[in-house]
Formats: structure tokens, C-alpha cells, sequence
């Protein structure tokens, strides 16, 4: 009977997370959508553009881990930390798709990487 209630729990757990990795993409569509017509209203320089697409990674990212943390209970940040990583692997295998090939700034690469991951993980130890 424990391990039926185990196994319950593990896909009640994976469905989620998947639930709340949409969510994520779903508040960086608004957020973009946002940024879109902002800079087609204004004329936004473009270290704006740089520092929202920053905060749209810290948010959704947050977002995330804060939304899972609640609802696995235990080990909240390595959660987050998932939740965060697994956000990051799509939005790069998005990018490898779009560009047909791997990214030539290896430095904004590593710097998204830590921000989705680490905003993921405060977000969970936050939960």
C-alpha cells in the first residue's frame, strides 16, 4: 500500500512540475510580449532591453522554484534548483535550434544559466 502512495505521489509531483514549467513560459511570453510593445511605444535604449530580459529570467525562474517548492514540502531548494535548470536546458535548446548551432557568447551563455538556476533555487528555499 506505501509503495502505491509512493508512486502516486511521484507523478502527482511530475505532473506538477511540468504544470508549473508552462506557467514559467507562459509569464516569459507576457513579460516579452510586454518588453515588445514597450520598445514599439518608446524608443527604449537597448541596456533596457538587456536588463528586462534579466529580470524576465529572475522572475519566471523565481517563479518556479517558489511554485514547486510549495508544492514538494522537503528539499524546497534543490527543487527550485531543477525547476531552474530544467527552464534554462529548454530555453538553450531553443536557442541551438533557432541559431543552428551552439551560441558564440559563452559569457551571457554561463550568466543566464546561473541566473535561471540561481533564481529557481531561492525561489524554492523562499517556498
Amino acid at each position: 500500500m506505501q509503495k502505491k502512495e509512493q508512486e502516486q505521489k511521484k507523478q502527482t509531483i511530475v505532473k506538477d512540475f511540468m504544470k508549473i514549467l508552462f506557467l514559467m513560459y507562459a509569464v516569459t511570453m507576457i513579460l516579452l510580449l510586454l518588453l515588445a510593445f514597450a520598445l514599439f511605444k518608446m524608443e527604449l535604449t537597448e541596456t533596457f532591453s538587456k536588463v528586462w530580459l534579466i529580470a524576465v529570467y529572475i522572475i519566471s525562474g523565481f517563479l518556479g522554484g517558489f511554485l514547486i517548492g510549495k508544492r514538494a514540502g522537503a528539499k524546497k531548494f534543490l527543487w527550485g534548483f531543477l525547476m531552474g535548470a530544467v527552464y534554462f536546458l529548454i530555453l538553450f535548446g531553443v536557442s541551438v535550434i533557432l541559431y543552428k548551432g551552439f551560441p558564440n557568447d559563452l559569457l551571457r551563455l554561463c550568466t543566464t544559466m546561473i541566473l535561471c538556476v540561481a533564481s529557481g533555487t531561492v525561489g524554492g528555499m523562499v517556498s
